[in-house]
C-alpha cells in the first residue's frame, strides 16, 4: 500500500528533466550549427580554387582560363591567354603541384584568398564572394588575426597594394 507522500514531487521532477533535456538539445543544435557554419562558409570559394587547380594539373589551360571569366574567343582586357600561360602554363614555375604548399587562407565578407607556394615563388589567389570570380589577391602581403577570421572581418587591417611602399 502506498502512502500519500510517495508520489510527492514526481511531476515536478519529470518536468525539470524535460526542461533540462530541451535546453541541452537546443545548445547542442546551436553548437553543431556554428561548427557547420565555420566549416562550410568558404565551401564555394574553396571549391572554385580546387577546380582551378585540378584543371591546371590536367593541363586544361583553356578550362582554367575560363575560371577567370575569360575565354580564348573573348579574352579578358588586362589578362590575355598568353599572359595566363606565362603564369600557369607548362613553361611557368607554377607546374610542380606535388611540392605546392598552401601558405595562407584569408576569409572576408567580400572574398576568400589562398596563397600557394611553389618553391620560392608564392601566388596569392582571391575569389570574390559576390560573383565567384577568380583573380589574383590585390593585397597579398597582409595577415588576418584569428578573431577577424572568425567574424569574416577585413576592415581595419592594413591592406596595401604591393606597389605601394611606406616611407
Amino acid at each position: 500500500m502506498s502512502s500519500y507522500l510517495d508520489s510527492y514531487g514526481v511531476v515536478e521532477e519529470r518536468r525539470n528533466k524535460i526542461i533540462v533535456r530541451a535546453v541541452l538539445a537546443f545548445l547542442g543544435v546551436m553548437l553543431l550549427s556554428f561548427a557547420a557554419y565555420f566549416l562550410f562558409r568558404n565551401y564555394k570559394e574553396e571549391r572554385k580554387l580546387s577546380q582551378f587547380r585540378q584543371l591546371l594539373e590536367k593541363k586544361d589551360f583553356n578550362g582554367a582560363y575560363a575560371h577567370w571569366g575569360c575565354t580564348p574567343e573573348k579574352p579578358c582586357k588586362d589578362y590575355s591567354l598568353e599572359r595566363f600561360l606565362e603564369d600557369w602554363g607548362p613553361k611557368s614555375s607554377h607546374t610542380d603541384w606535388a611540392t605546392m604548399k598552401q601558405v595562407r587562407k584569408v576569409s572576408c565578407a567580400d572574398g576568400y584568398g589562398q596563397g600557394w607556394r611553389f618553391g620560392e615563388d608564392t601566388m596569392h589567389l582571391w575569389v570574390v564572394r559576390e560573383d565567384n570570380a577568380l583573380s589574383y589577391d590585390p593585397w597579398p602581403n597582409w595577415r588576418q588575426t584569428w578573431i577577424a577570421a572568425i567574424f569574416n572581418d577585413c576592415r581595419g587591417l592594413k591592406r596595401m597594394l604591393p606597389e605601394f611602399k611606406r616611407l
